[in-house]
Formats: structure tokens, sequence, C-alpha cells
């Protein structure tokens, strides 16, 4: 078994490629029972955020989760394999794990250093544990995960970098509005990107939000939590967004629907009314963060509106490149890399020396006993003494040699040596857990496209029917 990861994200695709794929939170549930019953897949959580959509799987061999998890993603987005495959990247073992500790600590976001991706992992996490689709491997790794990310964060200052795509978008709009101090904002969906939102517009100093929410309550709730904080906060119902939208200056929407929440017609009513306002000279900024999208695209050619959306982001912090903090970042995770994967190769030995241990204590109880019956006048001090120092011996031979072998074994290539222990010593398989060779890291040093993973496949494949 070893770690598979496979993803599409703002690096990898456009926007309206990753609106086809993104996973809303009433359908992660399903997902991850759908992996999980697939024959390859033994573990699986999975990412899902305004940029990305990663799946992360414990998979018996490398094409055969590769294979169950396209067909997963497949089904969901309605897509094609092949139409999907040039957008997909694929990690695996070490490789993979690389790249989580990596996403854990902002360096893959599109706002290098954010570090709103910890929570994101820790509730993709937490929904697997609850579905009961992680196990004792995912389980260690996410927990490692996290504190990679916070490591990072705190022996850095990656954050400074950027904090997330939320404050770049509202950046945009405090340049386009001339700041936001005093103005009127509505803020469309309730959750954790409109609270991190909310608190965001707090310290820009807004005169007033609107929460518009599905769930009316958990829009109150995000309400009342402003006004504790002296924010001038209100809510709306989303049968009456035009109204809403007339009243405002700034309109962000982060929802996670299926489907435009902000459509051309809701728009172009709350025009008409901010003409009878008197408002109509006044600039409307539409910040959409939803994914799919919330704002509708033909928003955009309304007169007198601008709309900042994540493919315009993703735009213009693609040619961002991190400082020498992100460089701090990365070398924080490679070592922590180097260091999960030498206690994972040393953890792999471990089952081996138990039953090189389990084998030499038979063979001292077998002594013990012949003994015992060639010489049955000993006395019970006697007898004690002489097995305490038998096994104090045996013990002592096998200290060095195992205790060196889990050091070995922990170096890049170390499988080798449970398999000379057990050869040199005759250990059943069976008694040693059997223990599984991982596929070698070094076919797969680094991340590949499914559609290159695809096609090595199948070659690899026609070899073997050949």
């Amino acid at each position: 078994m070893n770690l598979l990861t496979v993803g599409i994200s703002h690096h990898s695709a456009p926007v309206r490629v990753l609106e086809r794929v993104a996973i809303s939170g009433g359908d992660i549930n399903k997902i991850l029972d759908e992996l999980v019953l697939r024959e390859h897949i033994a573990e699986a959580f999975v990412i899902s955020t305004c940029n990305r959509v990663e799946i992360y799987a414990l998979a018996e061999t490398f094409h055969g989760g590769l294979d169950d998890v396209t067909a997963v993603l497949s089904r969901h987005s309605g897509t094609e394999v092949g139409e999907l495959a040039d957008h997909l990247y694929v990690y695996y073992a070490g490789a993979a794990v690389e790249h989580l500790f990596s996403v854990s600590a902002g360096l893959d976001s599109m706002v290098v250093g954010e570090a709103q991706i910890l929570g994101q992992l820790r509730q993709a996490y937490g929904t697997a544990d609850e579905r009961g689709t992680v196990g004792k491997t995912l389980h260690e790794l996410a927990q490692q995960a996290l504190r990679v990310g916070k490591r990072v964060h705190s022996e850095t200052g990656i954050d400074n970098e950027g904090a997330s795509v939320v404050s770049e978008a509202l950046a945009d709009a405090e340049a386009a509005l001339g700041g936001l101090e005093g103005k009127n904002a509505l803020l469309v969906g309730a959750g954790s990107m409109g609270g991190l939102t909310a608190a965001q517009l707090k310290r820009a100093g807004i005169g007033r939000i609107v929460i518009a929410n599905r769930t009316a309550a958990n829009g109150e709730r995000l309400a009342e939590s402003l006004r504790a904080d002296d924010v001038d906060a209100g809510t709306a119902d989303l049968s009456g967004l035009a109204e809403a939208i007339a009243e405002a200056d700034l309109v962000v929407a982060c929802t996670g629907a299926i489907g435009a929440v902000v459509t051309e017609e809701v728009v172009s009513a709350a025009a008409s009314m901010r003409r009878e306002m008197a408002r109509d000279d006044k600039p409307l900024l539409c910040c959409d963060l939803g994914l799919p999208r919330d704002i509708a695209a033909e928003v955009g050619d309304l007169p007198g509106v601008t709309v900042v959306d994540l493919a315009s982001l993703q735009q213009r912090l693609s040619a961002k490149q991190g400082g020498n903090e992100s460089e701090r970042a990365a070398g924080i995770v490679a070592e922590e890399v180097r260091g999960y994967l030498a206690a994972q190769r040393s953890a792999e030995v471990t089952p081996t020396v138990t039953a090189l241990r389990k084998r030499a204590a038979e063979v001292v109880d077998s002594e013990l006993l012949r003994l015992d019956s060639r010489l049955p006048d000993i006395d019970e001090p006697t007898r004690e003494e002489l097995s305490r120092t038998v096994r104090r011996v045996v013990d002592k031979l096998l200290h060095a040699p195992t205790v060196r072998v889990k050091q070995l074994a922990s170096q890049p290539g170390g499988s080798g040596y449970a398999d000379a222990l057990r050869e040199l010593f005759e250990l059943d398989p069976q008694t040693a857990a059997v223990i599984g060779t991982p596929q070698a890291e070094e076919n797969l040093p680094g991340g590949v496209t499914v559609a290159q993973a695809l096609l090595r496949g199948r070659a690899e494949q026609d070899g073997e029917d050949r």
C-alpha cells in the first residue's frame, strides 16, 4: 500500500474546468464512500477548496488506484477521463507526501503563504474520519501534515507573503471603490469563507454588512457576531437579493452552491432600483469567490459593474513569485518529508524484527525444555538463573543487528534489509506480518499528469500481455 494523490488546481486548470470538478459539501460523503468501495483503495480523504480538488488515497497498486480515483472524478464531474486527464496531476509514495506537506504549508496556494488551507485540511480529514474512510496510515499522515503546516507558519514569515484569496480580492475591491471605509457590503454566503470575508471587511472599516444566506439562521448567527464587535450588520433573504444589491457598493459571493446565485436578471433589476435611488452613478464591485462560480459571467458585461473572480485572481497571482520566506518554508517541508519517509521505512522493518525476536524466544524455550528433560533434578533457583542467562545472551546477540537493520531500513531503498533478515533467519513471511515491498519511489520521482500516467500504465500492460 502506498499514498496516491490525484488532483486538479489553479496550477493545472482554468476556472471553467475547476468548476466542473468542484465537490460541494453534500457530495463529499458520497465520493468518500465510493472511493473506499473501489477494488484498489483502502483509505481516502478529499480536500475541496475554491481553487483545488485533491483526493488522497491509500492504494494497493499505482495504476489500479489511479484508475479507481479518475473513474470516481469522471463520474462526479460528468466528464470523460480523457477530457480531464490533461488537467489532472498525480503524485505517488514519497512525492505524494511532499505535495501534501507543501499544500499544508501554503506553498501550493494561489496566494503563497495563506493559512486558511490548514483549516481546510483539518476539515477534510475530520469529514473522512467521521465517515470511516481513513485508517492508521492516513490518520498519521494528516496529523503530520497539519503539524508541518503549523511549524512553517510559526518558524517563517511566509504569512506576510499573502493572507488569503479573500484579502487579495478585497484589495482589488478597495482599489476600485477608493477604499472600503464607510461603504455598504452585501455578503452572499455565511460559511467559513463568508466568515473570513466578514472579518476582513470589519478590519477595512466597512460601514454596513448585509448577509444573505440560504439558511437564514446561519446568516443571522454571523450578523450577531459582527454586531457584538460593533459592526452595523443585518440580514436579507435570497429572494430579495436585487434590493440588497441595489443598496450595496460591494457584493461578495461565496456560497458553494451549484449554479449562479447572483444572475444577470437579478443585477439588472438592482440597477433599475439604483437609478430610482439616485445611486446609478456609484460603481458596483462584485467579488465571486465561489467554485463553481456564484456570479453569472454575464454580470460583468453590465454597465457600471466590475466583477473580480477566481479566474482574474488566478491570472494576476500566477506571476507572483515567493520570496526568501517561501524558500525557508520549502526547506522545512523537505526536512519534514525526509524525516517522515525515514520513519515509515524504519517502521516497515519492525514486524520482521519482531518476528526474529519471537523466533529466538521460541528457540530458547525449546532448548530450556530439553534441558529440563535431561537434567530433571536441577533445583528451581538454578533453573531460573539458567533461563535468565540464556535469554540475556540471545538478547545481547540480537540487539546490535536489530538496531542496525532499523537504521539501514530508514534510508532510501532500505526495504531490502528486511528481506535479507527474513532470508538469513528463515522467517516465515506470514509470521513477519506479510510485509509488502512498496513500489520503488524512483519510478515516479515527482508529479506527472494523469494523461502521462495512464499512457505509462497502458504501455506496461501491453508489455505484460506480450
